[in-house]
Formats: C-alpha cells, sequence, structure tokens
C-alpha cells in the first residue's frame, strides 16, 4: 500500500482525500499547517505529497521548496489558486502537477499514479545492493542492517545508497549534497550533517563511535571496509 501526505488546512478536505485515496489503496496520514507536515516527513516515508498552498503558519510555495529540499516523494498542488503565475510558480519550484479546486476524484487518482510511477516507485520491483552487512533493497526501499530491518525517511535512505553504492570509497560533502538533494544545495553541508546523525543513531550500535559510517575531516564519508 502507498503512503500519502496530504497537506490541507481544511478538514473537510482532509476526510475527502482520505476517502477518494483510500478507494485508490492509498494510505494517507493529514497535516493541516506545515509544522505539521514536516514532522510527518520526519517521521516516515511517503510516495506521494498532496499540498494545498493556503495553509496558516506558512506560505505554501515556501513550503513546496522545503518539502523538495527534504524527500524525494512528488508533490502534487491542490489548490482552490487557479492563476496561472501560481502554477507556472509551484511547477519551476519542482511540483509535478498542478490540480485546481474543485477536483474530480478519478482524475486525482489517476493524477498520483503518474506521479507515482514517474518518481521510480514501481511495484514489486527488487534490485538490492551490498557493502558488508549492510542491504538496500532499491525498489522495495528498505535497508537492513545484519538482518535488522531499518526505517529510514527519503533523505536518509538516498544518502544511505549513495554510500552503499560507493563501496567504501570517500563521497565529498559537495557530491552528497548534489545528488540528494541538488546543485542548488551543494554547499548545505548542515543538511548532510543532520541526515548522518540521524543515519547513525539508526544503525550504529554505539553512534558516538560508529562503525558503520566513517567521517573523513573537512572532505566527507565512506562506508568502512569489510574483507
Amino acid at each position: 500500500m502507498t503512503r500519502i501526505l496530504c497537506i490541507d488546512d481544511e478538514p473537510a478536505i482532509l476526510r475527502l482525500l482520505e476517502v477518494v485515496l483510500g478507494r485508490g489503496g492509498h494510505a494517507v496520514t493529514g497535516a493541516r499547517d506545515a509544522r505539521s507536515a514536516l514532522a510527518a516527513i520526519g517521521r516516515a516515508a511517503f510516495d506521494a505529497i498532496l499540498l494545498d498552498l493556503g495553509l496558516p503558519d506558512r506560505d505554501g510555495l515556501e513550503l513546496l521548496g522545503t518539502l523538495k529540499a527534504t524527500c524525494n516523494a512528488p508533490v502534487i498542488v491542490v489548490s482552490a489558486r487557479s492563476d496561472v503565475a501560481e502554477k507556472v510558480a509551484a511547477l519551476d519550484l519542482g511540483a509535478s502537477d498542478y490540480i485546481t479546486k474543485p477536483f474530480e476524484g478519478d482524475e486525482l487518482l489517476a493524477r498520483v499514479r503518474v506521479a507515482i510511477r514517474s518518481n521510480g516507485h514501481a511495484q514489486g520491483r527488487s534490485e538490492a545492493i551490498e557493502h558488508g552487512p549492510l542491504r538496500m533493497d532499491l525498489g522495495m526501499h528498505t535497508l537492513h542492517v545484519e538482518g535488522r530491518e531499518v526505517t529510514l525517511t527519503p533523505k536518509e535512505f538516498s544518502v544511505m545508497r549513495e554510500l552503499i553504492a560507493a563501496g567504501g570509497r570517500v563521497l565529498t560533502h559537495g557530491a552528497l549534497l548534489e545528488t540528494v538533494w541538488g546543485k542548488a544545495h551543494r554547499d548545505d553541508v548542515e543538511y548532510l550533517r543532520v541526515v548522518i546523525r540521524s543515519l547513525r543513531l539508526k544503525i550504529e550500535n554505539d553512534p558516538s563511535a560508529p562503525l558503520h559510517i566513517r567521517n573523513e575531516p573537512g572532505i566527507g564519508y565512506r562506508l568502512a571496509a569489510h574483507g
């Protein structure tokens, strides 16, 4: 079952989205403001995000930029704003699609399917990469450490994927930031440090003395060698 985060300050719209998306086999998490939405993506990975632009605590377009910088899920704007300039701005900021309220349920479901498929979330496909005790299934979006499954956020998954694929080679801060967050964030090293700290808490027996993710001071990160 795919997981959809719906961000809208109107309870009636959230209930409608839950019904419509549930009919399409999706599990829905609702958020009524930007703060709740960011907390939700910090706790779990989502296959798609539906975003209303009229939020009480933050401009929707500003939140869209933050969402694209912190997670890999496609973002579909669902808004009553029909101005062409708003649509262009949302698409330029990385929105996968823009749907104007009121919407037809079947059209919404179709656009969600297209966004998820285009984002590479094909169902049932398995492609595994490994490094020592770390095994990642790219299709199923899972990580196992010595046989134990670890739940990752989208950014954590992407950073871990790059490290495993590198096979123990050092990846510079800039290379990881550009690959995972995009060229505009190549110098935002604190983004990467936050994710690495979170990964160590999840996969290391002692995060203060990490055995898996090694730091190369002033350069970047690598995984420990395994013979």
